[in-house]
């Protein structure tokens, strides 16, 4: 076996970049939605994230919640961009109150861009994040009116 035949059976998993979808052998292709599955675990993965998406996204995905058997939705709150070779990933959150936001979105786009790359062999050129909502510990985002139980005056 020549090192030229060698090269094209090698595999290289975990090993980033666009040579891995490309070969003599064939094309890989990665769908926008696998891209956006993969963004949104490693965004909930991150301490201080509430939830993901905005409160459009974050009303369909409560409704979903309540059908007996319906699917987490993990790409709620992810816009991608997959090209060949990069990818470009838009992440909408909630963060829960008192975390330092900066350093929240620092720690996302570390996760997100490690995961995507790691996963898909794509390049991942940019991670933008935009925080919706600050959401308080014991706060609802239902809340039921004390005022609608019970009458205000008698």
């Amino acid at each position: 076996m020549t090192s030229d035949s060698s090269e094209k059976n090698s595999v290289q998993f975990g090993a980033p970049g666009p040579a891995a979808l490309h070969s003599t052998q064939g094309k890989t292709i990665i769908a926008d939605a696998v891209v956006a599955k993969i963004a949104g675990i490693a965004t909930r993965e991150i301490n201080g994230v509430y939830d993901v998406g905005g409160g459009t996204a974050r009303a369909v995905g409560a409704l979903r919640d309540r059908i007996p058997g319906a699917r987490v939705n993990h790409a709620q709150g992810v816009a991608v961009e997959v090209g060949e070779k990069q990818a470009a990933i838009d992440i909408g959150i909630v963060a829960e109150y008192g975390v330092a936001l900066h350093e929240l979105a620092l720690g996302i786009r570390r996760n997100v861009i490690a995961a995507v790359e790691r996963m898909t062999g794509l390049e991942v050129t940019e991670v933008n994040i935009t925080v919706f909502d600050v959401m308080l510990f014991g706060e609802s985002e239902n809340p039921t009116l004390e005022s609608e139980a019970k009458p205000r005056v008698q």
